[in-house]
């Protein structure tokens, strides 16, 4: 019976045209592709490195000008517009948002937030990669206006960070992986409170009824058991109109609706394996009958669909849903749109812009690793918590080196730090040349770190 359905299917396959078997392989290779983080880093280091070529080259106006171009839509009497930076920063951002919001709420739920004693190391590492940086970033920037961007370097990528790290091979201990991945995640949560209460702007409590009616529509689709994802689009903009109104940054809507997003799947009335099961064993008879119902056929169909989309809770489902749209659009339009520094726009013998820039640097590149390290030390010292197995110190170091690439968050939050073209330049500078030498530095000490655990 199996070498004759293993039969079947050769010749099943060799039936279909040659044309839809290579456009199916190469369906299955991008597929495969997506779900890689290092390609997705490697996508976004592309997407930087073309908005500084352009930024640099003789269309430079033209990038200058593509990016500050008004765009905008109008309801009647009510108009909204902005510069397309806006919206990119603004609204397309909430997107990365979410997908934050969404894996916070599962490392609470079940990962390495849910338990005191297992968070207490990457609370601790977390706290020191902030602590620290802000610190040596300040030593160097003693000037209100230039102060304004201390929390520039505080935040991780966790896109490049864990990128890299991939690209150190299976080698690495998967504990390594997870402590970085808790690092970064509860970086992203100090990130978010940072730009709640240091950049948002003098409140207005008028922008709160919209919160809050964004906010009770979401929890009624979900007492409603409103399962697609397109029917919190509505809830979710009016959030984010919201958030907008009130003066804080629109992108926390995105870190609210992610933090709401259930973590328990559907209760449906059977088992959806045994609702998959029920339905297949109909869609069989069906199809054996002379006179099939093509009715039964695709209720049973939708059957199948609904059970399929049961078997992952929402938390998990949607963010793997909107992993490849974050890494290969969200991310990359980002970088494109505020990566292209103009090194002739940025006067860096200026006292100003090259201690930002300097500050910047310092504090990802030393200020995190020593942030992390001396953190992690204390932590276990005092015997509040242990290194997980297979973690040495070698190991913290190299989570230290690599939680200094800032990148996205680094980027977004000097957006939000500094008005003045010169200074915002000179801390994009300092975020990508920070980034880049930790890269450099996380994948030399990954080797060396590497050929030592197989020494051992």
């Amino acid at each position: 019976m199996h070498l004759y359905s293993k039969e079947m299917m050769k010749k099943h396959t060799s039936s279909i045209p040659l044309g839809h078997r290579i456009s199916q392989s190469v369906s299955e290779q991008v597929s495969r592709l997506v779900h890689i983080e290092a390609f997705g880093g490697v996508v976004l280091i592309l997407a930087a490195i073309v908005a500084l070529i352009w930024a640099n080259s003789p269309y430079a106006q033209s990038y200058h000008d593509f990016w500050t171009q008004t765009v905008g839509f109008q309801l009647g009497d009510w108009a909204m517009s902005n510069s397309l930076h806006f919206w990119v920063n603004d609204a397309l951002m909430t997107i990365f948002f979410l997908a934050v919001g969404m894996e916070i709420r599962r490392e609470i739920h079940q990962g390495a937030l849910s338990d005191l004693r297992q968070a207490a190391l990457p609370l601790a590492a977390a706290a020191g990669g902030v602590i620290v940086p802000a610190l040596v970033y300040v030593a160097l920037n003693s000037d209100p206006t230039l102060r304004a961007g201390w929390a520039v370097p505080t935040a991780t990528d966790i896109a490049f960070a864990v990128g890299v790290l991939a690209l150190l091979g299976k080698s690495i201990p998967s504990n390594v992986r997870i402590l970085l991945l808790a690092i970064a995640i509860i970086d992203d949560i100090v990130a978010v409170l940072i730009i709640a209460f240091f950049y948002s702007g003098g409140l207005d409590y008028t922008g709160f009824w919209y919160v809050l009616l964004g906010v009770v529509l979401v929890i009624a689709w979900q007492r409603l058991g409103i399962a697609s994802a397109y029917a919190y689009i509505l809830p979710g903009a009016i959030l984010w109109f919201g958030v907008l109104k009130t003066g804080a940054h629109p992108t926390l809507a995105g870190v609210i609706l992610g933090l709401m997003t259930p973590v328990y799947a559907r209760p449906l009335p059977a088992d959806p394996l045994e609702l998959v099961e029920k339905n297949l064993q109909q869609l069989r008879q069906q199809s054996q009958k002379p006179d099939t119902d093509e009715t039964v056929l695709l209720q049973s169909i939708a059957n199948i669909r609904q059970a399929q989309r049961e078997l992952l809770p929402p938390v998990a489902r949607v963010q793997m849903q909107l992993h490849p749209w974050v890494s290969f659009l969200v991310m990359p339009i980002f970088a494109l749109a505020n990566a292209g520094v103009s090194f002739q726009g940025i006067d860096i013998s200026s006292g100003g812009a090259q201690t930002v820039m300097f500050g910047v640097v310092f504090a990802l590149v030393l200020g995190k690793p020593l942030g992390i390290f001396m953190a992690c030390r204390l932590a276990v010292w005092l015997k509040i918590c242990q290194l997980p197995e297979g973690v040495s110190w070698s190991g913290v170091s190299l989570i230290g080196v690599l939680a200094g690439i800032g990148f996205t968050m680094s980027i977004f939050i000097g957006t939000l730090a500094f008005s003045d073209e010169v200074l915002l330049g000179a801390a994009k500078l300092g975020v990508l040349t920070a980034s880049l030498v930790a890269a450099v530095l996380g994948l030399v000490w990954g080797v060396v770190y590497t050929r030592r655990l197989r020494q051992i």
